[in-house]
Formats: C-alpha cells, structure tokens, sequence
C-alpha cells in the first residue's frame, strides 16, 4: 500500500500485466529526446536498404510470473532510424510472425517532432510489417540492395526473437554478405538466436555495448520492472565470448567489425550517428 502511495507500484493493466510506476516513468521517460538532427551527404549507391526486425510481443514474464508490459522502445528505434533516414537509407519492418509491431507507448516522447513525424511517416508499415520468413524466402531480397540489418531494443526483444530460426537465419545471412547489424539496449538478446540447434555463436569474441544486467535487477524497487528478468542478458552474452564495452546504462556505443551497438536508450542518438556515419563511410 505504501508503495503505491508513493508512486513505486508497477501500473497493472487491462491485460493483467504491468506498466512501470509513475516514480519509474519520471526518471526513466522524456517528452522530448536528444536526438540531433544532422545534414549528412546522403548516400546515392544501390545498397539504400535496411531491414528493421521489430517485435510484435507486448507481454515478458518475469521470473516471479509476472508480465512485464513491454514492447520497442520507441526512441531506440526511432532516433537510429532518423539518423540513418537523413543519410539517405530507407526501411524495410519485419516481425517474426507478420503481426504489428509493438511500441512501448507508455515511453514515447509525445513533444518530440522528429520522433511523431517518423513514426506517423511509417505507421501503416508498423501495422503491416514484413512476415521474416516471407523476407527469407522471397529472390527478390536480393543482399546487394542491403546496407544493414537493424534490431531496435525495448524488453520486448528478448521475447521470441531469441528463440526463433528465423532470425538465425537473417543474421547470418548478414554476416555472409557483409551487411552491418545494428542493435542496443536489449536487442542484442536477438543474437542468441545464433546459438539455436547448438550452433557456435556467431559473435563470439566480439565487443559489444548492451543494457547491463545490474540496472535491470535494480528497477523492481522502484516499479519499472514487477519482478526480476527472466535471465540476465549481458552475463548471457559475457558467457558466450563477448566482451562487454559497459557497465553503467549510459551512452556508450560500439563498432567492431560489421556490429554496431548501443548500452541504453540514452544511447540511441550517438548510435544513429555512428550507424548513419560508419554507413556512409564503408558503402561510399
């Protein structure tokens, strides 16, 4: 009861899962983002596209049975992609099964125009996104029209998208045709998908900038998450060979190789940068 006075209770919602507290949503929420709105020399070769693999999940239950009502983060989904629309890139959105893509709507920043502008821009594509393995199978995705694969974090990532061969597939696919794969927050839960069938990992050994587990065990007490994860995603990834660029959630991103990644959603707009510019750089 106290802690529902004190705005520390988890908002449980028509679906029976929960929402983050209204203490929650004040420190970890904006209006209005960061995001810089850059003039880049756009890019003009043939490889404009990037496929963007968005959940359609809403609801990740915790390890006390809980469910967490999560989704896309809309800014580190959103302010990536605005960076890498001024260079000159378009969108191709994907979910695992074809359903619409799921926002975090209790996060999005409502008096950022550059955000709504984007998101209004792309709607009918978000609620009608691309079936992955129809991408998988259809000759016409031809990798050399590719610049990158693009994976936006949210918790909502880490539900099915690990677990699906599908994404296995695209990743890979990725990697064999030397397209770059973007990702931050807990999107980077989507390589696990790798490991799928005892396969070796494909990022072994990489450097990555990922949400770290000790914020997400911190956020119960103050009722963003209702209960602990389900696992801990950056130990996970620790385990398999990477090599962790962060330990705080901050701004922190990462190149290494074709992998760009982000630590945060305060990472999002200097991932769009280093996306958008690193694009730029290797493609022209």
């Amino acid at each position: 009861m106290l802690k529902k006075i004190l705005g520390l209770s988890p908002k449980l919602e028509s679906d029976g899962s929960y929402s983050p507290s209204k203490l929650a949503l004040m420190i970890g929420t904006s209006k209005k983002t960061d995001y810089e709105n850059i003039s880049y020399n756009q890019y003009k070769g043939e490889k404009t596209k990037i496929l963007v693999i968005f959940t359609e999940e809403k609801n990740l239950k915790m390890k006390n049975g809980k469910y967490f009502s999560t989704g896309n983060h809309p800014v580190e989904a959103l302010l990536p992609m605005l960076h890498l629309k001024n260079a000159g890139f378009e969108f191709e959105i994907a979910t695992t099964t074809g359903k619409p893509v799921v926002f975090e709507m209790w996060a999005f920043p409502d008096n950022d125009i550059a955000v709504n502008t984007l998101y209004y821009d792309l709607k009918s594509e978000f609620d009608n996104p691309v079936k992955l393995s129809d991408f998988i199978n259809l000759s016409s995705h031809r990798p050399e029209d590719y610049a990158a694969v693009f994976i936006p974090g949210g918790h909502g990532a880490m539900i099915g998208i690990p677990e699906d061969k599908n994404v296995d597939k695209v990743l890979r696919w990725a990697d064999e045709n030397e397209l770059f794969t973007i990702s931050l927050c807990h999107g980077p839960g989507a390589f696990l998908a790798t490991t799928l069938d005892d396969q070796k990992f494909l990022y072994e050994g990489y450097n990555m900038a990922v949400f770290p587990d000790s914020v997400d065990n911190q956020t119960p007490m103050f009722g963003y998450l209702p209960g602990k994860m389900p696992y801990g995603l950056s130990e996970k990834l620790k385990s398999l060979g990477v090599s962790l660029m962060n330990t705080k959630m901050d701004k922190t991103v990462c190149l290494d190789r074709k992998l760009i990644t982000g630590a945060s959603p305060l990472a999002s707009n200097e991932l769009g940068k280093l996306a958008a510019n690193t694009l730029l750089k290797e493609l022209s």
